[in-house]
């Protein structure tokens, strides 16, 4: 289930009959079968779970390795084997809502969040235990926060980048579970949980997320926050991305399940409709993308998107302090959204 904002741009089943002894031969294989998928997680478990310069407890209760910044699970890649890391982008987009500009301007007014564990001069990776599967035919790369028991076993607000190389076709997975992604900061952990959390009539809270091509090198690049360039992914990964992106989407989606034939109950942002406005629902503010001169404009032609209005809706506006916002969201399963 998804609802969004967005900018426009320049298996198969085996079915198998057997009698008498038929049977056990198929335990035996389904075992097996369930023997070698195990086999092959935890061989890409500990694959990716690199030797540690230390391990770091957070009190939020993620586990944190810090590795060398040549031993990070990017460089199993194999055309990453003699890649030179670019330790800072070329160029860096500009704008009249530029984080750095903003943060100048409000003299630490915004509320931001930040991560719980201590800062380290290495890689951080947050330790690895599950391998999720996950599919969307339209989208190369997704950024932003997110919540997933079953990645994470836990309901913490999480950093979170997906991103896949054609299209979802064959590749794809979050933040740092298969190698692409090359991270220079040692100060932010991908996938690793951010507080604090906005609350219900209370204080909100912002991320700020950037992803912008560098022109010269062709990488893609993430930035997080105030000045926290994260790394960026070598532009040979990817097919659709090779150029630039033809379009670009902000908003929120869950996993509907429907369980025992009814709409989830998961809610989407705060669990509020977007009608009910600041401190109640979620949003998007100054929302900008970057063009072939590596500015940061004004987004044109924003459309919106919903499947079901009922459940989780969009409102749009534009003022001069948030520049073009939305708000969105809702609680999923209601009387009208049965």
């Amino acid at each position: 289930m998804r609802m969004l904002a967005q900018q426009g741009f320049n298996g198969c089943l085996l079915l198998v009959f057997c009698y008498g002894s038929g049977f056990a031969n198929i335990a035996l294989l389904r075992v097996e079968k369930v023997a070698r998928q195990k086999m092959q997680v935890n061989k890409h478990l500990k694959r990716l779970n690199k030797k540690p310069v230390k391990t770091i407890e957070s009190p939020d209760g993620d586990k944190i390795d810090c590795v060398h910044i040549s031993q990070q699970p990017a460089f199993d890649h194999p055309f990453l084997k003699d890649h030179k890391i670019q330790m800072r982008p070329n160029y860096h987009p500009e704008g009249l809502y530029d984080d750095n500009k903003m943060n100048r301007e409000s003299k630490g007014k915004e509320n931001t969040m930040h991560q719980l564990w201590h800062h380290h001069r290495s890689v951080p990776v947050p330790r690895n235990v599950n391998i999720p599967k996950s599919a969307d035919p339209d989208i190369d790369n997704e950024s932003g926060h997110q919540v997933s028991p079953d990645l994470y076993g836990d309901n913490n607000t999480r950093l979170f980048t997906y991103w896949t190389s054609d299209a979802y076709q064959a590749t794809g997975c979050y933040n740092l579970l298969c190698s692409g992604f090359i991270q220079i900061n040692s100060n932010i952990a991908m996938g690793a949980s951010i507080s604090p959390v906005s609350g219900f009539r209370n204080s909100q809270y912002d991320i700020s997320i950037l992803v912008w091509k560098d022109q010269k090198e062709g990488n893609w690049w993430m930035q997080f926050g105030n000045g926290y360039v994260l790394g960026y992914w070598p532009s040979f990964l990817f097919s659709y991305l090779a150029d630039s992106a033809s379009m670009i989407e902000w908003g929120g989606e869950v996993v509907n399940s429907e369980p025992d034939g009814h709409h989830t109950s998961t809610q989407m942002g705060s669990g509020r409709f977007p009608e009910e406005g600041f401190g109640k629902s979620s949003y998007f503010r100054n929302i900008q993308v970057v063009d072939k001169e590596n500015n940061l404009k004004t987004p044109k032609d924003l459309g919106t998107f919903t499947e079901q209005s009922n459940c989780y809706d969009v409102q749009t506006g534009s003022n001069s302090d948030w520049g073009h916002y939305f708000y969105y969201g809702g609680p999923g399963k209601n009387p009208n959204c049965p």
